[in-house]
């Protein structure tokens, strides 16, 4: 059974990327995009992901506060995908603080 990913960027050009990425991937499927937090959540009242990528500066709602509601809702898998996020940055501290999973590779972050 394939991993059920969303993508939550305002970027459209980002959201693209990591869906053409993905779907190259045979144990991946992407169930959707979104623009910002509050499409993601009505998204996932039809489909629940089991990954959701994050970035952290969007609109309406940022990514920390997405993801406190989140870990708080159902807790999910979460990958930060942020020019924001870098290893000691203060938003990966309250990332992590959060709930996103913290690995000791952290060449995998995205930066």
């Amino acid at each position: 059974m394939a991993i059920k990913v969303l993508i939550v960027d305002d970027s459209a050009v980002v959201r693209q990327v990591l869906t053409e990425q993905l779907h190259g991937e045979s144990n991946i499927d992407v169930i959707g995009s979104a623009s910002d937090p509050i499409f993601a959540m009505k998204k996932m009242q039809q489909q629940w992901p089991d990954v959701v990528i994050l970035d952290i500066e969007m609109p309406r709602m940022d990514g920390i506060t997405f993801l406190k509601k989140l870990m708080a809702e159902r807790p999910t898998a979460v990958v930060i995908c942020s020019t924001l996020a870098g290893v000691g940055a203060q938003v990966t501290m309250e990332a992590m603080a959060a709930g996103v999973f913290q690995d000791s590779c952290h060449h995998l972050l995205a930066y």
